[in-house]
């Protein structure tokens, strides 16, 4: 919400944190007790929010109804409640017509926003003929073409009558009477009638002409429209033009009768890269303009439900994409875990851990994630014990036995994460530790040989440690991995802050690990000179350093779910706070959302403190607590 006050201070105010854990409660099947009530109930203080509204009311009783499709229809008519405005009902269309909705139950307003793929040509075509109803009558005019000099029409004259067609072309088009050329040139040859209309596109296309689109789609020249549009910012007439061509309506003229079969079926396949590309751009532009719900909306106008849901991840459109990804259903299924999973660090805090481990209990293979979150769960002994046994793992006491039979059986990540869940949580990390430094002294070791185990060990409660050293190591090592998987998510902002909070670590701890602040300046140096723009190009070392890099963070399982792509979310654009707070990474003013660390004076840009969290769970301040911005 914006509110102004009378010297013209314009203020935002989000009810995100109001509203999420209500959404929540929805994603994870609450009773109604816990989503709708009334004011009475929902004023009594310290009592969480609840529903009190007749939307509300409205929406359950119209569930009510319902005998199928009901949790679908309840993540859609809730979720459009709380999510942001521009795109949402937009998104549900779209979500919709992948699961196969009949056409006939599209609203009106669809055709007004980001259209499928299969409906844009369709729909363009019975806005053009409304059209040409509308302006039939005003129809009227003729061409008129300037005088030009008489020498040379005469002699232009003197070569058609000499059947010299060709000569004739080119003087008219000298004269800038191009239609005319055009209108002969077929008499030469088609060849040269499609030479002479790609030469009349590319003159108007240079003078920013508009005139040139029907000259580029009667050559069949689709690549050189969509480029034309595509410079001009008009995506989404670049994409009426690319599924035209997939369709098969524009394709470029034969001089001869051939079997078109081959040709449209190698032309189709071209024209639906150029129709995919085209849609990335255009998402990327609405990403950036910090909408990433009209992104998400680009990639499933063509089907593409990966980028979609990675569009709101990226976005921090986490509940929304959660209630998206369980509607598309198996597609989406590697997306929906990571966005629960998020959901779940969300929630990891008093008052919240039952709804975290709700969210976990959803996601199919959660095992390491329940024992992740009990890991980090504090209470008593018996407190404890009752939370292992709501997550469905064993008591603290079992799980110390568990931990030394897996040891003994060779199994170093079973019995780290007994360990971590049984009460001498430190034995976690002696073993732990000393496996990822081991694994790293070697010279074709892999980010994913040794991410998977720091990220379970990063759950420990570091408060509780009484070991300094193990602390240190871990959050170094944190720190080095996560600017590893910085470099290839692509979060180019946060990358050199990674190396130099492992830097600064590795200088003020007394620590033993196989890292040397020499090689992390190093690497650092090399990903800069190889990666980002600048006039010195990247010497011989510079580019084998890299390229070990590269081999060191690619990833090993080719079915496992990479993002890649800096996040952006809503507001990212809007101007600076007028309480000024500059960035701790990068010195400078810190342009839209605000993410203030532990010790309230430090900011860092929720954007960044996102990336940040994804890649390292540890605060860029290095006190060992972990940073929650979700």
């Amino acid at each position: 919400m914006a509110s102004c006050s009378r010297d013209s201070t314009v203020r935002l105010w989000s009810l995100t944190p109001l509203i999420s854990p209500l959404l929540l409660n929805i994603l994870t099947n609450q009773p109604w007790e816990k989503i709708i009530g009334n004011t009475d109930t929902a004023m009594v203080p310290g009592s969480p929010p609840l529903l009190c509204g007749k939307v509300s009311r409205d929406i359950k009783q119209e569930l009510d109804k319902l005998s199928f499709d009901i949790r679908a229809k309840k993540l859609r008519w809730f979720s459009e409640c709380f999510s942001p405005p521009r795109g949402s009902s937009n998104l549900w269309d779209l979500v919709s017509i992948i699961n196969g909705q009949d056409d006939s139950l599209l609203p009106a307003s669809y055709s007004k926003g980001v259209m499928h793929m299969k409906h844009l040509l369709k729909f363009k075509t019975s806005e053009a003929q409304e059209l040409t109803i509308v302006k039939m009558s005003k129809f009227g005019g003729g061409i008129g073409a300037p005088s030009k000099e008489e020498r040379l029409k005469e002699a232009a004259d003197i070569y058609l009558r000499l059947g010299q067609i060709q000569r004739h072309c080119e003087l008219m088009v000298e004269l800038g009477q191009w239609e005319k050329a055009l209108s002969l040139a077929p008499g030469v040859s088609m060849k040269y009638w499609k030479k002479l209309m790609q030469r009349r596109a590319d003159q108007l296309m240079a003078e920013d002409n508009d005139d040139a689109i029907p000259f580029c789609i009667a050559t069949g020249d689709i690549k050189k429209l969509v480029t034309f549009f595509t410079g001009r910012g008009q995506l989404q007439e670049a994409l009426v033009i690319a599924q035209g061509a997939c369709e098969g309506n524009i394709r470029a003229p034969q001089s001869s009768p051939v079997n078109h079969t081959t040709n449209d079926v190698d032309n189709r396949q071209q024209y639906q890269s150029l129709l995919h590309k085209v849609c990335k751009e255009l998402a990327e532009w609405y990403f950036q303009d910090g909408c990433s719900v009209l992104a998400a909306c680009c990639h499933l106008a063509v089907d593409n439900i990966k980028l979609a849901m990675s569009s709101h991840i990226r976005g921090n459109e986490l509940e929304l994409a959660a209630c998206v990804g369980i509607v598309l259903g198996e597609a989406a299924n590697q997306s929906t875990a990571y966005c629960l999973e998020l959901l779940a660090r969300k929630y990891m805090t008093t008052p919240t851990w039952e709804l975290s481990a709700d969210l976990l209990l959803m996601i199919p293979d959660n095992h390491i994630l329940l024992a992740k979150l009990c890991a980090f769960y504090p209470g008593s002994a018996a407190e404890v014990n009752q939370f292992h046994q709501r997550c469905g793992l064993p008591s603290a006491e079992e799980c110390k036995a568990m931990a030394e039979a897996a040891m003994c059986e060779g199994d170093l990540f079973s019995a780290v994460k007994f360990h971590l869940l049984s009460s001498e949580p430190e034995n976690a990390l002696w073993i732990g530790l000393d496996h990822v430094k081991e694994q790293m002294t070697g010279s074709d070791w892999t980010m994913d040989s040794v991410q998977p185990m720091l990220d379970l060990m990063s759950y420990i409660r570091t408060d509780s440690l009484v070991t300094a050293k193990l602390t240190d190591e871990l959050l170094i090592l944190c720190g080095y991995i996560g600017g590893l998987l910085a470099i290839r998510r692509q979060y180019s902002n946060i990358v050199p802050a990674l190396y130099e909070y492992t830097s600064q670590l590795l200088k003020r701890r007394e620590v033993c690990v196989p890292l040397k602040i020499d090689q992390l300046s190093v690497e650092l140096d090399a990903w800069r000179a190889c990666t980002q723009s600048n006039s010195n190009p990247p010497s011989e070392c510079q580019r084998e350093e890299f390229s070990c890099l590269e081999r060191r963070i690619q990833p090993t399982d080719s079915a496992a779910l990479v993002l890649w792509g800096a996040d952006y979310v809503t507001g990212s654009n809007l101007p600076s706070h007028s309480d000024v707070q500059l960035s701790c990474f990068t010195g400078q003013i810190i342009q839209g959302p605000v993410f203030l660390l532990e010790d309230g004076k430090s900011a860092i840009s929720l954007n960044d403190a996102l990336m940040w969290a994804k890649v390292n769970p540890f605060s860029p301040l290095g006190t060992g607590l972990r940073i929650n911005p979700f």
